[in-house]
């Protein structure tokens, strides 16, 4: 494979993983927002559950449903992302195993590319 070849496959690599990482983060800070919601409503429920208006009681059994709602959605969310890792492992896996020398040369070219990141420092 030619230097440059090599080079812009590495490059190409990088960025898909840094788009990855970033989807991921943004995923996950999303799934502790929704978390965080969910457990001040709770609170919310908690510290309202003493009000005996009819119109508070209504309010209350709708937000126990959404509450509800929300913990299905999170927790398929949470399966979804899990889901992905696997098969994303998976694929990577396979991959590997059908074409080692490209993985073997693609990984090389990562490393060159860190040593001489690291030694221009």
């Amino acid at each position: 494979m030619a230097p440059g070849l090599l080079a812009s496959a590495a490059e190409s690599q990088c960025q898909e993983e840094t788009v990855t990482e970033l989807t991921a983060a943004h995923r996950e800070k999303l799934m502790n927002d929704l978390r965080t919601v969910i457990a001040d409503a709770e609170e919310v429920l908690r510290v309202t559950a003493d009000q005996a208006t009819a119109g508070a009681a209504e309010l209350r059994v709708r937000m126990q449903e959404r509450l509800a709602q929300a913990r299905v959605r999170l927790q398929d969310l949470q399966d979804a992302a899990v889901a992905r890792a696997k098969a994303a492992g998976h694929a990577a896996d396979d991959y590997v195993h059908e074409h080692p020398w490209k993985a073997i040369a693609a990984a090389a070219g990562v490393g060159v590319i860190i040593g001489l990141l690291i030694g221009r420092r």
